[in-house]
């Protein structure tokens, strides 16, 4: 369902895309010279753009036409500042632009209007061209770039781009609430709500209902509909501001005067490991690259479960000592050839690695002491996935064994954390470990002069009664001695299923009061003898009350020894 929706969102993507770029070319080409169409990259954007910092480019409503250098006393700058004014007059002029060349001191000399413009140097020029041909090929770019600004001013021409415009927002803001519905609905539902116009309380009230009960998208899923976003709105931007001049001038300016000083920041290089110099672009890149490669091994570990291991019928436990291994080897092996393909050599890492050891033994020693006992757990084996254990007061089954801690989910569905490294220190007791048989102890107390065989068959009635009560190892019931006030016995059963241990006691319990009921068999509580001396009374009361009193007391004890007589019977 995932990989269907996530090709919807590419289609989608790629159908907007191919329709924006469609109504920006025919915008582009909507104008000609001569019945020839004006591809702006074929003459204003110069193939061989050079990074020499004495030279400056001359820009003509945010297009480079071409570059000049400095020249005598005169900088590159002050050139190009001298060369663009004149070329803004021109387009502003009604007057046909007409560029002459001529010769001045051997050197050809560009006007524009009958006005100077430009002197072509040795410097100006690019290496397989002469100074005339250089001087040909401005003056061919100097004509076609003022032609262009004059139909880019035009009012049918603003007209034309304006409908362009909008068409082109209009298609984005399709595709944007198209991609926002795409993270609660499936494609055709959300282009039906895209479409309707009565996306309103209802749909909002029913989206809300759908938001609990649908969960098929992921944070993944989720993130890669941000970026198509986020790619869609910065292509619709670029592509609009390219329609009209003075936008194009100020997305120019924007991208020279910040673009570049925010690039520097990400190419400048830091530092430099093994001869190879880094920077934050760099490390972005490599960090990138970690977790792409630690996805792609979640993916293989997760297919290996899923598709090989399931199917093999072993035990969980044992399948998660696979894929910890497995995934683990991966990781360490992806890190090394991610590391080399970089540039740094691994001999290096053995500085990195002696100041990890010294931090770990100072600062992370309770993590290095976590890891390590899960290396042991890992190989012993005597925790797994899927063992039901008690960890101190915590009782539970083990649903994850990982490098610093395992995760214990109670009987309360309550997952615990417990670090590896209390497993070793501690006493753990692990109902399942080798064999999952378990034996629960069931103490019961009856009254004096019960049948005694009469309360062990019903003891071993109920055991039998119960169906989570295994036949093999058979039932026991254990006189263990005589109370205060009771016979007290042991019934002791065996169960397959040590995590049902209080259900199967509960049920059991309830059976055997039952049983013994049936029976008249008596469960006894508590009793107390209670002795007074009365040699003081005497001086307390007078001797009619004394008497009385003596009496009373008599009567009440002989009365209790009677009922205590009648109950043995």
């Amino acid at each position: 369902m995932k990989l269907k929706k996530l090709l919807y969102l590419v289609k989608t993507a790629v159908v907007t895309c191919l329709l924006v770029v469609f109504l920006a070319s025919s915008g582009v080409a909507q104008f000609s010279i001569d019945n020839t169409p004006l591809i702006f990259d074929n003459f204003l954007i110069n193939p061989q753009r050079t990074t020499d910092t004495l030279k400056s480019p001359v820009v003509l409503d945010g297009r480079e036409l071409f570059f000049v250098s400095e020249s005598r006393d005169v900088s590159a700058k002050d050139r190009v500042n001298q060369i663009q004014s004149e070329l803004q007059l021109a387009i502003n002029s009604v007057q046909t632009p007409q560029v002459d060349i001529e010769q001045r001191n051997q050197l050809p000399v560009l006007y524009l209007n009958e006005r100077y413009l430009h002197t072509v140097t040795n410097q100006d020029k690019l290496d397989a061209e002469t100074l005339q041909e250089r001087a040909e090929r401005l003056k061919t770019i100097l004509e076609q770039a003022i032609t262009i600004g004059k139909r880019e001013r035009d009012f049918r021409y603003l007209t034309q781009q304006s409908i362009i415009a909008i068409a082109i927002l209009a298609i984005a803001i399709f595709g944007s609430r198209l991609l926002k519905q795409l993270e609660e609905h499936p494609l055709s539902e959300a282009i039906q709500k895209v479409v309707s116009f009565k996306f309103k309380a209802e749909d909002q009230a029913q989206t809300e209902e759908q938001q609990e009960n649908s969960k098929f998208l992921t944070i993944l899923f989720r993130l890669q509909l941000s970026i198509a976003q986020f790619i869609l709105w910065g292509v619709v931007i670029f592509i609009i501001s390219d329609l009209f001049p003075y936008s194009r001038q100020w997305r120019y300016y924007l991208i020279n005067h910040f673009g570049n000083g925010f690039i520097s920041i990400f190419t400048t290089k830091l530092f430099t490991l093994s001869g190879t110099s880094y920077s934050i672009l760099d490390l972005l890149i490599i960090l990138g690259l970690f977790l792409a490669l630690l996805a792609i091994i979640r993916f293989l570990t997760n297919l290996l479960r899923t598709r090989v291991l399931q199917a093999t019928g072993i035990n969980r436990g044992s399948q998660e000592v696979i894929l910890v291994i497995t995934r683990y080897g991966l990781i360490f092996i992806g890190t090394i050839i991610l590391l080399q393909a970089s540039g740094l050599n691994l001999s290096s890492l053995t500085i990195i690695g002696s100041v990890l050891g010294v931090g770990i033994g100072f600062g992370l020693q309770d993590i290095a002491k976590n890891f390590a006992s899960g290396l042991v757990l890992l190989f012993e084996r005597s925790v797994q996935v899927g063992d039901f254990i008690q960890v101190g007061e915590h009782i539970g089954t083990v649903e994850r064994v990982g490098a610093r801690s395992i995760v214990l989910k109670t009987l309360d569905c309550v997952s615990i954390i417990v670090p590896n490294s209390r497993l070793l220190a501690e006493e753990v007791i692990n109902w399942t470990h080798g064999n999952p048989s378990a034996r629960l102890h069931i103490p019961v107390g009856v009254a004096y002069g019960s049948d005694v065989p009469k309360v062990k068959a019903s003891l071993l009635q109920a055991a039998e009664e119960h169906p989570e009560v295994l036949r093999y190892p058979q039932t026991q019931v254990f006189f263990t001695g005589f109370g205060d006030n009771s016979l007290n016995f042991e019934l002791l059963v065996w169960t397959s299923d040590p995590s049902r241990q209080a259900i199967i006691t509960s049920d059991l319990y309830y059976c055997i009061e039952e049983i013994l009921r049936k029976e008249e068999i008596q469960i006894p509580f508590p009793q107390r003898d209670l002795h007074l001396r009365m040699g003081n009374l005497s001086s307390l009361f007078s001797p009619e009350l004394e008497t009385n009193l003596s009496q009373w007391l008599k009567s009440l004890t002989a009365q209790q020894v009677n009922n205590k007589n009648n109950s043995y019977e």
